[in-house]
């Protein structure tokens, strides 16, 4: 079966796709990664063919704030509309999309008949236990969390309006809102799964038939693969050290971060590692290492804690690997996550982003690292999360749709 999976975003949006399509690759499936161009190194690692999405994120810059959020989300989706029908439209048996593409797929699935399936990495339907994760906010009681997730919906609508009257007046589609389709989908119970684990998220008794979490799609590595040389020696060197790191965020504001990073570290008494990102970060010094990407199985297993922008991806990582963490969240979900992991014991209080300095990180880090409670509620969730297999739960849902 040619199976192609559509995801657009940043890194965290994508990559663990490429741990889903190798697993469904060795089942048998062709399997294809649909993502902006920037991504097609990350699916020929993993062995997936490539197509390559209309858009960008690197060149909407960065969006803090909820309405330059909106402004930055639109102008994205915009792009990413224009020339997805083509990218993603031929020679495919069945659409995997995720959070981002699902509101455009849509219309190609109606448009071509192709069936699809949601695969989400964030939770997006209302329910009453929690606040829709987009916005950032403390639970408001059930009532008020399910009025709220409908807004956002609605809010999210609007951000693809444009895109999906382009998308459908290129598919000769009579005219029809993304509300309205949402809706549709909603009501014929279209599937979702959440590639997220139910020890962060158990899944809401009032969310509707369809809808279901599975556990967390990995990024792929190869399994031969092995930290570089000046990382194994780092780590050998002394006690466990911190990784800091904010992925893609942050960016242009490395000279700052570093800064923060390395005085938090010496102030809490610990070794460090500085994984440069977007940022980027960078130091020098025997107690602190700067790196580039490397695989979060491989590194983060050998940590004492992890401080990171909380987003989706890298707060399961640091689950997993049963480390605990300083979350310090940017925007878009990472607030949402950030609390996850306070709540479950595996992290301190959340840091705002632009709240944090090096005091208050050197506090937080002291306390996550000294604090035996917060290790243990890590390695607890990582024994929960050890025995949920997200890939294999998908193959399983493909298979009933395909009948294969």
């Amino acid at each position: 079966m040619r199976i192609m999976i559509a995801a657009a975003g940043s890194r965290g949006d994508v990559a663990p796709y490429t741990g889903l399509g190798a697993a469904l690759r060795r089942a048998g499936h062709d399997v294809t990664l649909a993502a902006t161009g920037t991504f097609a190194p990350l699916a020929r690692e993993a062995g997936l063919d490539f197509r390559s999405l209309p858009a960008d994120t690197r060149g909407h810059g960065d969006a803090t704030g909820k309405r330059d959020l909106m402004r930055t989300a639109a102008a994205f989706v915009t792009e990413l509309g224009q020339g997805f029908a083509d990218a993603v439209g031929k020679g495919t048996d069945l659409l995997l999309l995720s959070t981002t593409t699902a509101p455009l797929g849509w219309h190609l699935t109606e448009a071509t008949g192709t069936p699809s399936l949601g695969v989400y990495l964030q939770p997006t339907a209302p329910t009453g236990d929690f606040p829709p994760v987009v916005t950032g906010s403390r639970s408001l009681g059930r009532l008020a969390n399910r009025a709220t997730g409908r807004l956002a919906l609605r809010m999210a609508d609007r951000v693809y309006e444009q895109a999906v009257a382009q998308l459908r007046h290129r598919l000769a589609l009579p005219p029809a809102s993304p509300c309205e389709t949402r809706r549709r989908r909603e009501q014929a119970n279209w599937p979702i799964l959440h590639g997220f684990s139910t020890v962060l998220v158990p899944r809401p008794a009032d969310w509707r038939p369809g809808l279901d979490i599975v556990g967390n799609w990995w990024p792929h590595h190869d399994p031969a693969e092995r930290l570089p040389t000046d990382v194994e020696d780092f780590l050998s060197a002394g006690p466990r050290p911190v990784l800091i790191g904010f992925g893609s965020m942050a960016s242009g504001d490395g000279e700052r971060l570093s800064e923060i990073a390395v005085r938090a570290l010496r102030r809490a008494g610990l070794r460090g590692i500085l994984q440069a990102g977007s940022a980027p970060l960078t130091a020098d010094g025997d107690d602190v290492l700067t790196i580039g990407d490397v695989p979060h199985a491989l590194l983060f297993p050998r940590l004492a804690a992890v401080v990171h922008h909380a987003g989706a991806g890298t707060s399961a990582a640091a689950l997993r690997a049963g480390v605990p963490a300083v979350p310090v969240p940017v925007t878009a979900d990472q607030p949402f996550w950030a609390r996850r992991l306070a709540t479950l014991g595996a992290a301190t209080d959340p840091i705002p982003f632009r709240s944090l300095t090096a005091e208050r990180l050197a506090d937080s880090l002291h306390q996550v690292v000294k604090q035996r409670s917060y290790g243990r509620a890590a390695a607890a969730a990582a024994q929960h999360m050890a025995a949920e297999n997200g890939a294999r739960e998908t193959l399983k849902t493909v298979q009933r749709m395909t009948g294969g």
